[in-house]
C-alpha cells in the first residue's frame, strides 16, 4: 500500500493504541505547521482504516482535482443559501448537518485552522461535536519521534467550552510540531 510505503521511507510509525471502532466523532489533527501534516495525517489514518472525511471548497471536489480530492474523503463545501435573500448558513451548522445525513462520520478538523501561528485556536470542532452529539477523537503527529496516531480514550464535551478546552491543551501541551515557530496553544485555555 502505498500510504504505508510513505511512512516507511519517511521513518514514521503509527501508534497502535487508538480507538478501533471510529466511526463517528470530530477528529481534530494537530499540530498543523506544515503542508507535510496533510500528507502524514492522511497517510495515518488510511494506515488505521478509519474511513475519514474533510471539508474543502468546492471548486476543488470538480474534475479534474476531484480524482485526487474525492478517494481522498473530500467533502465539498457549498454553503450558499438554496433561496435568495436565505441567509447563509455557518461552518459550524454546515458540518454539524453533514452528521444528520451521514449514519458513520469521521470529520477531520484542523483546530488551529492554518499552518501560521495563532494564539487562539478555532472552536468550531468543539461547537460541532457538541451540537452534533458526537465525541472528538485527539489525533496527533509528533515530529521528533515520528509518531503518528488518536488518543485512545475520545473526549467528550461537557457543554463547559473553559474546562474542556483545558483538558484539550494539557493533552496538547508536549506536541512536537514539525515547525515549533508554527505552533502554539490556545492561550485562552492554557
Amino acid at each position: 500500500m502505498i500510504w504505508s510505503f510513505l511512512m516507511k521511507i519517511f521513518g514514521w510509525r503509527i501508534d497502535k493504541d487508538f480507538p478501533k471502532d471510529l466511526k463517528r466523532c470530530v477528529l481534530i489533527a494537530v499540530p498543523h505547521t506544515s503542508n507535510w501534516d496533510f500528507l502524514f495525517t492522511m497517510a495515518t489514518f488510511k494506515m488505521m482504516k478509519i474511513l475519514i472525511r474533510f471539508t474543502i471548497k468546492k471548486d476543488w471536489v470538480k474534475f479534474p482535482f476531484s480524482l485526487i480530492t474525492k478517494p481522498l474523503g473530500a467533502i465539498a463545501i457549498n454553503r450558499t443559501p438554496r433561496k435568495e435573500g436565505e441567509q447563509r448558513q455557518s461552518m459550524v451548522e454546515y458540518m454539524t448537518s453533514l452528521y444528520k445525513e451521514n449514519k458513520d462520520l469521521v470529520l477531520v478538523v484542523t483546530a488551529e485552522g492554518t499552518r501560521a501561528k495563532v494564539e487562539e485556536w478555532k472552536s468550531g470542532f468543539y461547537h460541532i461535536a457538541q451540537n452534533a452529539g458526537v465525541p472528538i477523537a485527539l489525533g496527533y503527529l509528533d515530529y521528533e519521534n515520528k509518531i503518528a496516531g488518536i488518543r485512545k480514550e475520545l473526549f467528550h464535551p461537557t457543554n463547559n467550552i473553559v474546562e474542556d478546552m483545558k483538558s484539550i491543551m494539557k493533552y496538547y501541551a508536549d506536541a512536537k510540531p514539525k515547525i515549533n515557530s508554527n505552533f502554539s496553544l490556545d492561550k485562552r485555555y492554557s
